[in-house]
């Protein structure tokens, strides 16, 4: 079958073996697959070595990868031991990882099974959502970033006090601002550097969106945490002299070198950073920073089958708008292409990988 293999450090377009259902397993057509940033950086570190000598996620950067783990899918097969619960030609999402020959495979991230960069792929019968709605693969592919983004909120354990600020506005920073405002959070704070995202922000629910080389995000921040809920000022505290803020809640949805000692060094006291955007480098921040302004740090990875499965019924119920973040779909054959144009990805949000879809977008 056709799929688009990371091999020593780039993406190539070629022919892979067909993937067989196991027991319990069946086999799928990817229908849309999404571009992940973490594909992205994953990409990039294999050209340059990553530090770990088992690599990241595991993988051996010598052997090939079929990547892409945020896919809608459509049963062709049933393998031995299914209930065939969900007959051929459902369509169907999953969370990314099954059980195979009694090991944990990570799909998007394994040597042994291909990803949804892939005509086709082998999923767990008992894992499989059957998508509601009459929704389109589109959109149901988009239930794994926004999960993320579904996560990320729920770590965060919000007060309807709090002012949240996300910082970055790529896929990530956006499933969480949807996600924010689907929890009811008011208001929420978002910057980005590229005006498309800014604007994207905006739709999908920020109530002040900021440009960084224009205006610093955490003043923004301060002066919406000094309103209350109510709308009032909030009262200047008698002992210190200083107005007290109402609680900040942090969001890093970038990934990349100093902007979390940034965020720490713009934080004031008692605010809550959640780490959600993936840095696969070294990094480095000044604790002292954290302990001066009492800062506490939440580091959050992907979500729960439950947070998964509720994300899809948002997005089919139409409570999580992800129409706008779709940028292009392309097929298997434009992937290597679609990768070298979303290193600089100011055009793009979210693009889609569709076996059979156009060809040329990104010529």
């Amino acid at each position: 079958m056709r799929a688009a293999v990371l091999r020593q450090g780039q993406m190539v377009v070629a022919d892979v073996a067909e993937p067989e259902p196991g027991p319990g397993e069946v086999l799928v057509a990817t229908r849309a697959c999404g571009i992940c940033g973490s594909d992205l950086h994953v990409a990039q570190h294999a050209q340059h070595d990553a530090d770990s000598p088992e690599g990241l996620f595991g993988l051996d950067f010598s052997r090939d990868v079929v990547m892409g783990h945020e896919f809608a899918a459509e049963i062709l097969d049933h393998g031995p031991g299914t209930t065939r619960r969900f007959p051929a030609g459902t369509r169907v999402c999953s969370v990314p990882w099954t059980q195979h020959v009694g090991r944990r495979e990570n799909i998007g991230y394994s040597h042994v099974l291909p990803g949804g960069y892939g005509e086709r792929m082998v999923l767990s019968e008992e894992l499989l959502l059957p998508v509601p709605n009459g929704l389109s693969a589109h959109h149901a592919a988009l239930t794994e970033p926004m999960a993320v983004g579904v996560h990320a909120v729920a770590m965060a354990r919000l007060t309807p006090d709090d002012v949240a600020l996300v910082i970055g506005c790529g896929p990530v920073g956006l499933a969480v601002i949807a996600a924010l405002r689907l929890a009811g959070v008011r208001p929420i704070v978002a910057a980005d550097y590229s005006p498309a995202r800014r604007r994207l922000a905006e739709e999908l629910g920020a109530d002040a969106v900021i440009d960084p080389a224009e205006r610093s995000p955490y003043s923004s921040w301060q002066e919406l945490a000094a309103v209350t809920a109510g709308g009032e000022q909030v009262p200047v505290n008698p002992l210190s002299g200083e107005r007290e803020l109402r609680p900040g809640v942090f969001f890093e949805c970038v990934g990349i070198p100093g902007v979390l000692d940034q965020m720490m060094a713009g934080a004031r006291h008692g605010c809550r950073v959640v780490v959600v955007g993936v840095c696969m480098q070294a990094d480095t921040i000044r604790p002292m920073l954290g302990i001066t302004r009492e800062l506490s740090l939440q580091f959050v990875l992907a979500y729960s089958v439950e947070e998964f499965t509720r994300t899809l019924r948002h997005i089919a119920e139409g409570e999580l708008p992800v129409a706008p973040l779709i940028s292009a779909a392309v097929d298997i054959a434009d992937v290597p292409q679609a990768f070298a144009a979303l290193a600089q990805p100011a055009g793009h949000c979210k693009v889609l990988v569709e076996p059979g879809g156009p060809t040329g977008v990104f010529a």
